[in-house]
């Protein structure tokens, strides 16, 4: 890589390198605070006194950290994904695929229910009103306390496991869907579907052939909004299912055990998880708005 493209005032990776420098340094030195405590008493208790290269050494190895290092968090992934058996239920990507399955479904059923509601609102007024406000409201239920009631809802009617976990991923993942959507469908000047109508186009052939392309640029970044959501979704949905597995579960047993490491390393690899699901919905967007002549 040339030296041309550090000093480039277009680009961008100089300022993510400088931030995330920045955050590590910082997180370090937090490491060393919030881990002192506990060396220091351990040194008063053996009647010894600490160098600072010994302190910042045993802050930075303890094996249950207040704060781990990033050494002590790459570490732990590596371990449990390298080191371990995809079947075991030690395996982040064991809990990962569990996670990925609860965020695709919840993704879906979220998808596909805001693109309907969408339609509705936009082409039934009486829908816009009755069903809009609605909408805005239940986002302003905390999931937190809606997640337990659903899981015993369902798991009481005979729901468990995967689909009550999914519903829960679908409740937060089709909201940006409808708002996207419904600017979308609306995005066609007056102009066009008047254009449309001199040709006795149908409202089903406004939709599909005017209202729908110029809404796919919308539809893309609601997707990406909708799928951060749905995976939020389905790591608050494990929390209380009890099930067992998923990346939510993971970071709740670390917390009742005081294993921070399982609780940041769970919370980087649904960061991962969330970075690359959206990096596909990217890719598929530039190929499909390429192919649509909206994009260069």
């Amino acid at each position: 890589m040339n030296k041309t493209y550090w000093t480039n005032p277009d680009s961008k990776l100089l300022p993510i390198v400088c931030i995330v420098t920045f955050i590590v340094i910082m997180w370090y030195g937090f490491s060393v605070i919030l881990n002192a405590p506990w060396e220091y008493d351990k040194a008063k208790r053996a009647s010894i006194s600490l160098s600072t290269t010994d302190l910042i050494s045993q802050t930075w190895s303890q094996k249950r950290p207040k704060l781990p290092t990033p050494h002590q968090v790459v570490k732990e992934i590596w371990d449990t994904t390298v080191n371990k058996k995809v079947t075991s239920k030690r395996s982040l990507i064991y809990h990962g695929i569990i996670t990925f399955y609860e965020t695709i479904y919840g993704f879906a059923l979220g998808t596909g229910l805001g693109i309907l509601l969408a339609i509705g609102i936009v082409y039934n007024r009486a829908t816009a009103m009755s069903v809009m406000p609605w909408i805005i409201t239940s986002q302003t239920i905390p999931i937190l306390a809606l997640a337990p009631m659903i899981i015993v809802a369902l798991g009481s009617a005979g729901f468990n496991g995967l689909v009550p976990i999914a519903i829960i991923s679908m409740y937060l993942s089709f909201f940006p869907v409808v708002v996207g959507m419904v600017k979308g469908l609306k995005s066609p000047e007056q102009l066009e579907i008047d254009q449309m109508k001199t040709w006795s186009a149908s409202k089903t052939q406004v939709l599909f052939k005017l209202r729908a392309p110029k809404s796919t640029p919308y539809l893309f970044t609601s997707l990406k909004l909708g799928m951060a959501a749905s995976l939020v979704g389905a790591i608050v949905g494990e929390l209380p299912s009890g099930g067992g597995g998923g990346l939510g579960f993971r970071m709740l047993s670390g917390s009742t055990f005081g294993n921070t490491l399982h609780i940041w390393s769970g919370l980087f690899s649904a960061a991962i998880l969330a970075g690359t699901l959206i990096a596909i919905i990217s890719i598929i967007q530039r190929i499909v708005l390429k192919k649509m002549a909206l994009e260069l």
